[in-house]
């Protein structure tokens, strides 16, 4: 059914206890900043809101706590290519290394191991942002070929279908992205624009075995991210409860963002641990096939980006 192990999946997350504290510490540390931000915010509405009246007030309210909300918001796209390089690709360089069974050096925790090995790849925290954005970009075009399929049988309702089939693919190979990059970190590859290319080359070749499995492990992940949700809407208004005015109707968003970050710190890392195994068993012994680099070259300019870089390493990593 799927080429994965959950058991071996919960496993590598227990060997990387270090990061899976770290990630729990920015993530759980995120939604504390987002509900006390947005209830500072709406404090200040609240206050303001006292120079008018009961509607006014109520408006000032949550306009204020929705700024609060924005602002958080803000910090965190900021922040988005400092997790990605200090956390997420760390954590799956540690993977990797668990996974070929490479001991950590002496000396050294495991934290400052994985960034070492980030650093010696991508360099630059730019560098590695540049080349997942790339890299979603194609991932992107892959999961197109599958409205190419569906278009071609005769089936009643297969536009409805085929929308809803990408919009669950296109957040099923949300995961995939750090996939690739452990490719590289695998091979102990020296120019991480060549080495994302074989290794998305690999993935196109075989995009329907992982396709399936991305979309076991999405089913999985977002299963239990909506059960989640449903568990904190009782901690959720309590909280609420607490903003002035009461602001009940923020228990939802609260929930939704204590949801998330179980999700981010928990559950996306044994999505990835998993989707790691399933890789890696899937393109054991093959090469990158030729003529999928050149349908991909053809169809989406990410890789063809992509691909003048891996050619031109001295190329600047930025755009």
């Amino acid at each position: 059914m799927w080429d994965f192990s959950f058991r071996r999946g919960i496993s590598l997350m227990m060997q990387t206890l270090p990061f899976v504290l770290l990630r729990m510490a920015v993530y759980f540390g995120a939604a504390l900043a987002y509900v006390l931000v947005t209830g500072t915010g709406a404090g200040i509405g609240w206050g303001i809101g006292a120079l008018g009246d009961d509607g006014f007030r109520a408006s000032a309210t949550f306009f204020g706590g929705l700024t609060g909300f924005g602002i958080v918001l803000i910090v965190m796209y900021w922040l988005r290519e400092y997790i990605l390089y200090m956390v997420k690709a760390g954590h799956i360089a540690v993977m990797v290394e668990l996974i070929d069974d490479r001991p950590m050096p002496d000396g050294r925790s495991q934290i400052g191991h994985a960034q070492a090995m980030v650093r010696e790849r991508f360099g630059e925290a730019s560098v590695l942002f540049a080349i997942d954005q790339l890299i979603k970009g194609v991932l992107r075009a892959v999961t197109g070929l599958i409205r190419g399929v569906f278009t071609l049988l005769p089936i009643p309702g297969v536009r409805q279908l085929i929308t809803i089939l990408r919009a669950f693919l296109r957040v099923a190979v949300g995961f995939i992205d750090e996939v690739i990059l452990a490719y590289g970190m695998r091979t102990r590859a020296t120019d991480p624009w060549a080495s994302a290319r074989a290794a998305l080359v690999l993935y196109a070749q075989n995009y329907r075995p992982m396709l399936k499995n991305a979309a076991w492990i999405t089913l999985f992940v977002y299963g239990l991210m909506v059960a989640l949700f449903f568990i904190m809407l009782a901690p959720a208004a309590l909280i609420s409860n607490l903003y002035p005015g009461g602001m009940s109707a923020m228990g939802i968003v609260i929930a939704f963002i204590l949801a998330w970050s179980v999700k981010q710190a928990l559950l996306e890392p044994l999505a990835v641990a998993c989707l790691l195994q399933a890789y890696f068993r899937t393109i054991e012994g093959q090469t990158p096939n030729p003529e999928w680099d050149a349908k991909l070259e053809g169809m989406s300019g990410k890789f063809q980006k992509l691909k003048s870089r891996a050619e031109s390493p001295r190329t600047e990593a930025t755009e």
